[in-house]
């Protein structure tokens, strides 16, 4: 069973950051708040699901900067940003990063909880997407070399005949082949193993 979603705010305001926190916690969302970007970095678990309500201006790490530590972690969880000082070109970057959003202080409350639900529904996709992903690696590690060099032949349309040319075997023997790919990759059609590979090819470039 996944974990209840948490909204992790960084601030430090503290005023700010308890009026927030009572925002949020108001409409039942989870909230973990915190003063600095190292603290937070100190109790993150990339596989807890959630959302990031982060200030810019920081002490220490800035929120500038943290943004560009979690992307090259790999960690993916989506990041509303907040600010009193913000500027377009600020906006433009962190939105060109992956933020969900850029909200000017002050901002309406129901601005603000609206973007935390796109956060949500971003994260929740986001691992929906990666769950999908990890059962069709799963069943590609199962194929053999030559399995694998079918399918990528297969997935462009090739049709048995055209595949035994290409890698000297007889139709039969790729037709076996063909259907060992189709068995261990879990796709009773050629449409679903070319959305198969698709998301493959996306989820390791």
């Amino acid at each position: 069973m996944r974990n209840t979603p948490i909204v992790y705010l960084i601030d430090d305001d503290a005023t700010v950051r308890g009026a927030i926190r009572d925002l949020l916690l108001s409409v039942g969302h989870l909230v973990e708040s915190f003063p600095s970007a190292e603290e937070f970095l100190a109790r993150r678990d990339p596989e807890a699901c959630g959302c990031l309500v982060l200030d810019v201006r920081l002490p220490g790490t800035s929120g500038l900067e943290l943004q560009k530590r979690l992307v090259a972690q790999k960690d993916r969880i989506p990041i509303i940003f907040i600010s009193g000082y913000g500027d377009v070109p600020m906006a433009v970057q962190v939105m060109k990063a992956g933020a969900v959003d850029f909200l000017q202080k002050p901002f309406r409350e129901q601005e603000l909880l609206e973007c935390v639900q796109a956060a949500l529904r971003r994260d929740q996709t986001q691992r929906d997407i990666e769950e999908q992903v990890s059962g069709l690696l799963s069943g590609y590690r199962t194929l053999t070399k030559r399995e694998r060099e079918i399918m990528k032949l297969v997935v462009t349309g090739q049709i048995n005949k055209q595949i035994a040319a290409l890698v000297g075997l007889s139709e039969v023997t790729v037709k076996i082949h063909r259907a060992q790919v189709m068995h261990k990759m879990g796709t009773p059609s050629l449409a679903d193993l070319v959305r198969a590979a698709d998301r493959i090819e996306a989820f390791l470039s």
